[in-house]
């Protein structure tokens, strides 16, 4: 028998190719249902459920408190921002300010209906620029850098997921103009907020599902490479 027998050993993993850490398909879930659920679920909760107890004034300061709060508590933590929760304590304080202001709760309500005309415009604004909406909220739930945002394929879904952003919320404020002028208050914003999450939600589940295809097609969430036996001979 051959002295130069060839036998195998443990799986090396220095020996296999490194390539950049990737999120599984569960973590990039998992990252935009908790961005939903700050940045929109429970202030509309928080909102609806002080107006119910108290009075609409109130609830304008619990939301605002909340988003400014989760803003706080993530940066005293070291845990990243995301940008759908600036943009949400953004388009609070906003509204806020121009109620009071102005005195008026009808405005505080209008707003919303003006504010989603305004994000899809800036939407559709942005698909004639190099870097669409949805590209630069894209690092909020997967890990981008230059070369993979300049991917053909990556820059097509960018472009279509901001057309098709741009479209619900111009359908989002037809509704809520609907609602607002047919409902009582209490309804209006039970109604709206239900909506509004739902849409938000189906919407980014659809976004989700264009994403996974598009990483499919990429590499980008496929399985992580089985390190190769290395032969060692004796």
């Amino acid at each position: 028998m051959s002295s130069h027998a060839t036998t195998l050993t443990q799986p090396d993993f220095s020996a296999a190719p490194l390539h950049p850490e990737r999120p599984r398909l569960r973590h990039v879930i998992r990252r935009v249902a908790s961005s939903l659920l700050i940045a929109c679920a429970i202030p509309a909760a928080v909102f609806y459920g002080t107006l119910v107890v108290t009075d609409v004034w109130t609830a304008m300061v619990a939301a605002l408190v909340w988003s400014y709060g989760a803003i706080a508590f993530r940066a005293l933590t070291g845990r990243r921002t995301s940008g759908l929760l600036i943009l949400t304590a953004a388009v609070l304080t906003g509204r806020t300010v121009v109620a009071v202001v102005a005195d008026s709760t009808f405005l505080y309500f209008l707003q919303p209906i003006i504010s989603d005309g305004v994000v899809a415009t800036g939407f559709l604004l942005s698909l004639a620029t190099a870097r669409p909406i949805v590209a630069r909220l894209a690092g909020d739930f997967y890990p981008m850098d230059h070369e993979l945002s300049m991917r053909p394929r990556i820059q097509r879904l960018f472009f279509h997921l901001t057309a098709a952003w741009a479209a619900l919320c111009l359908g989002k404020a037809t509704m809520t103009l609907w609602l607002l002028y047919s409902q009582s208050l209490e309804t209006y914003v039970l109604v709206q907020s239900i909506s509004a999450v739902s849409l938000n939600a189906l919407a980014a589940a659809a976004t989700i599902a264009a994403a996974v295809v598009v990483g499919r097609k990429e590499g980008l969430l496929g399985p992580v490479p089985v390190p190769q036996l290395v032969p060692v001979r004796s």
